[in-house]
């Protein structure tokens, strides 16, 4: 039996044919390879999120004194990528710090929905959170993602008294890719970038009270140095290498670094204009990135800034999501110490 054919099935094959349409066998394997690979990381992360979501007792925001206000438009585009979840203390009693927190998941999938943890952690210490999606790679390279993140912090701060938030007490946090934003954001704020990203970001008028940046990819490009460093594994080689294969902007087909894309690299090329907020940057003993979380203190810390990067015994790359590890409730903890000894107001609970 012969099977019918549509215009979604001719252009699905087009999609895969433009995808895999390498010169050589070798290069379309490695592709789709890193593909595959990319795509059973993020349904893993997805699963577990949903898994914990649906059945642990504690998920329930009112549980915890919380409410959600689901699916906000940042931007009246229509796409899912341009909404923000809030989570707010349901008790309020004067304004709140607005925190801004932004998903990981290498710069190409995951979302606010996966990340409802995070909101939720937060809020019930006393933060109203703006959780945010933003347009994915490759099919949106940088600077799209930078971009949305940009936009919605201006929503944020634009909507932050309605939302029972003080818009000019605001925390930038994110983990892997989303502290690679957080960090970006918090830098085009700094420096003088011309970029529409910044120049959206310096027009909003506030500098963050503090930036959490957990995990963090703070340069994509060269990504083989993780395998020159650690001798890694195709697997793990293959996520470092894509990062900047999937999310840099391409010139002549090439992926091209940028300064915001590489906030790291920019802070060790060259002092910001403004000064910078202070930073925490908790990364675990196992992730690979932590070589990049010690070059980001230094480069800090040549201009002043206040900043602690704690590193945690055998937490693996984003551990502080599994939040019954005992790891990630002591990552947890050292998040809301390090907002209170800046002068952040943080609600204590009985599970302290």
């Amino acid at each position: 039996m012969q099977r019918s054919s549509t215009p979604q099935t001719h252009g699905l094959r087009r999609a895969l044919l433009a995808r895999y349409a390498a010169p050589d066998i070798d290069a379309r394997l490695v592709r789709l390879r890193r593909d595959v690979g990319a795509h059973v990381v993020a349904r893993l992360f997805e699963r577990a999120s949903a898994l914990g979501r649906r059945f642990a007792k504690d998920a329930d925001p009112a549980r915890h004194g919380v409410e959600l206000l689901p699916d906000i438009p940042y931007l009246r585009s229509g796409l899912p990528a341009h909404d923000l979840d809030v989570y707010r203390p349901i008790a309020r009693d004067a304004p709140l710090p607005l925190v801004l927190y932004v998903h990981g998941g290498a710069f190409r999938s995951l979302s606010k929905d996966t990340h409802w943890i995070m909101g939720l952690a937060f809020a019930r210490r006393g933060f109203v959170v703006a959780n945010v999606n933003y347009r994915l790679a490759p099919e949106h390279r940088f600077p799209a993602g930078l971009e949305d993140v940009a936009e919605a912090f201006r929503f944020a701060v634009d909507h932050a008294a309605a939302w029972g938030a003080d818009p000019t007490r605001v925390i930038f946090a994110g983990e892997s890719a989303g502290a690679n934003l957080v960090t970006a954001l918090a830098l085009a704020i700094a420096y003088d970038h011309d970029e529409p990203c910044a120049r959206v970001a310096r027009s909003v008028g506030v500098t963050p009270s503090a930036v959490l940046a957990a995990c963090g990819a703070f340069q994509v490009s060269n990504g083989e140095r993780f395998k020159e460093r650690h001798g890694l594994g195709w697997f793990f080689d293959d996520r470092y290498r894509e990062l900047a294969e999937n999310y840099l902007p391409l010139k002549g087909g090439t992926p091209t670094p940028h300064d915001l894309a590489d906030p790291l690299c920019l802070l060790e090329r060259e002092p910001p204009a403004r000064p910078l907020p202070p930073f925490f940057l908790p990364v675990g003993a196992l992730d690979h990135l932590k070589d990049d979380h010690a070059r980001m203190e230094v480069a800090l810390r040549r201009y002043g800034v206040d900043v602690e990067a704690p590193v945690y015994h055998k937490g693996p790359h984003a551990f502080h999501a599994f939040v019954p590890w005992d790891t990630a409730k002591r990552c947890w903890r050292d998040h809301f110490e390090f907002l209170r000894r800046r002068g952040i107001p943080v609600w204590s609970r009985p599970d302290d």
